[in-house]
């Protein structure tokens, strides 16, 4: 299994540090979660359906005529390389390192691409996969850029699989609306910006067919009937979704000016969380650690991932961290 953020149960048992004392910042995820609306008995009881409602909404949020719910956009991640013939992959990174441990699972030939290879290599690739905007960097492509590479493939029958799993913020960039174009897949993740990523929902925006071809990999009743009512609830509820943005944005920006003020001034990020890059990541995530806070740690190369606070009582205890490492720095 590769390593994720989340992982606050061995860190509680490596650092002996209670569970109530730590400040999580090691995923990607708003930290504020969505209202859960009450779930009726029936939602329990009952297999789900799968003409509820859900798939409208979601459809209706992200501008989409069809789309396809999974359990967490990780399902689509490991099944979609068993829907094409092993051929020649490449994926842009660093990024989300499921996507390449999914194609390379499945036999393909599997090339780790940055962003400047892209374009010579395009011809000779059967997939691209890109994560915008990016997980752990931010970098964000326009789209434009994107449906540039799309054609290009498509043109012999190729994929672009572009994961928006941290869209929901800057909706305006996304190729969703585009996604019924032959060749061309979009993943949508509900639980990152919902704040509500135990409920296990994402969504594949792709042309129908394709769809199709996906249920029946996965089989039925993939989504709870409980995650269905749930997720209706928050994509009806328009006035928490403005309200998450903006405190997100909000976040953010105040989250960069903090490690910037401390002498870590980010090489990226986006509304949900900030990179750094440092070249004695583990030896900083460490002392972090010690001090109850936990941070997503990067290997190659070296940087660390910075989610967003909840409240002012994280941002202090984060900022005297902060100022405690710049203080040990020669």
């Amino acid at each position: 299994m590769l390593e994720h953020g989340g992982r606050l149960l061995r860190a509680i048992e490596h650092y002996g540090i209670p569970r109530e004392d730590w400040l999580d910042l090691s995923s990607g995820i708003a930290p504020w979660a969505f209202p859960v609306p009450e779930i009726p008995l029936r939602a329990w009881a009952r297999l789900p359906e799968t003409d509820d409602g859900l798939e409208q909404a979601a459809a209706a949020y992200y501008g989409v005529s069809t789309l396809l719910p999974v359990a967490g956009s990780q399902a689509a991640i490991q099944a979609l390389p068993r829907l094409r013939a092993r051929g020649n992959v490449g994926v842009v990174s660093p990024c989300y390192a499921e996507h390449a441990a999914a194609w390379r699972r499945a036999g393909h030939h599997l090339s780790e691409l940055s962003e400047d290879q892209v374009e010579a290599r395009l011809d000779d690739l059967d997939v691209l996969v890109l994560v915008n905007p990016n997980n752990p960097t931010g970098r964000l492509f326009g789209p434009e850029t994107l449906l540039g590479w799309h054609e290009r493939l498509a043109r012999r029958g190729g994929w672009l699989l572009v994961d928006e799993a941290f869209m929901d913020n800057t909706p305006a960039h996304s190729i969703a609306a585009f996604s019924q174009r032959p060749g061309l897949i979009v993943l949508r993740s509900f639980g990152k910006f919902f704040g509500l990523a135990g409920v296990r929902l994402g969504f594949v925006l792709a042309e129908t067919a394709l769809l199709r071809a996906l249920a029946e990999e996965l089989g039925p009743w993939s989504i709870s009937g409980p995650t269905r009512v749930l997720g209706q609830a928050s994509f009806a509820d328009s006035e928490s979704q403005r309200v998450q943005t903006e405190r997100c944005a909000t976040a953010s920006a105040r989250l960069a000016a903090l490690l910037a003020s401390a002498g870590l001034a980010p090489a990226g990020g986006c509304d949900l969380f900030q990179y750094l890059r440092h070249d004695q990541a583990a030896l900083f995530h460490d002392f972090m650690a010690r001090r109850g806070i936990l941070l997503r740690l990067f290997d190659h190369p070296p940087g660390l991932r910075f989610g967003l606070p909840a409240d002012e009582a994280d941002w202090q205890r984060l900022a005297a961290a902060l100022a405690a490492y710049r203080k040990e720095q020669p």
